[in-house]
């Protein structure tokens, strides 16, 4: 059996980073039986690992988070600080040297202090508590933040393309179904892993880019990456993505294929679906759609969402939820550039502005010393 981990906060610092507000970090020192090592985190950190526990076990850690403290701050207040810190040790060590391992023994908590992987089982399920918590939901924002650890980051790949292997298996299923009902729930089980995967996608680039702000800023702890490997794995979702779009066309040309055959079959007499006619002999020639928009008619089914249950109808709207606010967050980045322009033209445009109105005087001053010129040049003449 492996020796208790021994944990402890001692000290504190303040960040020494100009580009951002000053805040506390704690130093936590990890005694392992074969090395000593520090590692650095702030608040927010604790905070996320508690919600990523949390959701994962299904339980809160034996001991509570440190309140947050909305009206003073650490950076000003000694006592809050020392407070802090102790309230925070005594949370890592209740996870650490508690009889319950449940939540010492998961991927996040190894991450959050760069330990290395289990052998055995830890490891290997690092993949399923995470896919497992936004499954249902619970990690919100947070699971690409907990993708910013390298090891989570291969397994959640793995699922990923285990997605996107078990959709091409579904779509080809789908192709060669003889019935409708075998198409229809090939093409939803397909459906669902393409949905899936592309949750996972962006979850791996959001920790993809976390680890290539921190190997930029140089604080990417025992377990960073360097930049080649940053590259390779860049490539590789790159790849993945190409494959995600080309079975996503693939599962559309499939779904309009099925329409145009179910058309065919209808137009030759053999299909059940009614006709005009049989709808006007059995609702009456007068019974017509009213123009315009309806107040609560249902939204008509798309090629995405045709194929898709309820669930994987959430997922997908999730999914889409997540790029249009990236979207709103690149576009609020290209408004803040465009305003730091203009107000950089308008102060260029006073500048220049004030500039004219020094030459004019000047212009205005020599204009008189020339007419005085003038006249005495006459006297004199």
């Amino acid at each position: 059996m492996a020796p208790p981990l021994e944990i402890s906060i001692p000290s504190t610092i303040l960040s020494s980073d100009p580009s951002q507000k000053p805040y506390t970090l704690y130093n936590i020192t990890l005694r392992l039986p074969l090395r000593t090592f520090v590692v650095q985190k702030r608040y927010s950190d604790f905070a996320t690992l508690h919600a990523a526990l949390t959701s994962t076990i299904s339980s809160p850690p034996p001991a509570p988070l440190p309140s947050k403290s909305w009206f003073t701050s650490t950076v000003k207040s000694e006592e809050l600080t020392e407070t802090r810190r102790k309230g925070l040790e005594e949370y890592l060590r209740a996870i650490a040297e508690g009889p319950d391992r449940r939540w010492r023994e998961t991927s996040i908590w190894r991450g959050f202090l760069n330990l290395p992987s289990n052998s055995g089982g830890s490891s290997s399920s690092a993949r399923n508590e995470l896919v497992a918590a936004r499954n249902r939901g619970s990690l919100g924002g947070q699971a690409g933040q907990v993708a910013g650890d390298p090891g989570i980051w291969l397994d959640l790949h793995r699922e990923m393309k285990g997605q996107l292997h078990d959709a091409r298996l579904f779509l080809g299923k789908r192709d060669g179904a003889g019935t409708a009902q075998g198409q229809y729930e090939a093409g939803a089980s397909a459906k669902k892993c393409l949905v899936k995967a592309s949750g996972l996608l962006g979850n791996l680039e959001e920790g993809l880019k976390i680890m290539n702000e921190g190997e930029k800023r140089g604080t990417a702890g025992a377990g960073g990456l360097g930049a080649g490997e940053l590259r390779r794995r860049k490539d590789l979702l790159g790849s993945a993505r190409v494959e995600r779009d080309g079975l996503e066309k693939l599962a559309v040309s499939l779904a309009v294929k099925s329409q145009s055959t179910s058309t065919n079959l209808n137009s030759n007499g053999s299909g059940a679906a009614a006709t005009q006619q049989d709808k006007s002999a059995l609702f009456g020639p007068s019974v017509s759609r009213p123009p315009g928009r309806v107040l609560g008619a249902p939204i008509p089914e798309t090629d995405k969402t045709r194929e898709l249950d309820n669930e994987g109808v959430l997922m997908l709207q999730k999914q889409l939820m997540q790029d249009q606010d990236m979207d709103v967050e690149e576009l609020a980045k290209i408004v803040r550039r465009q305003k730091e322009m203009g107000l950089a033209i308008h102060g260029e445009l006073e500048l220049q502005n004030e500039m004219l109105k020094r030459v004019d005087v000047a212009v205005g001053r020599v204009k008189g010393k020339v007419d005085v010129a003038r006249k005495r040049a006459a006297n004199i003449s």
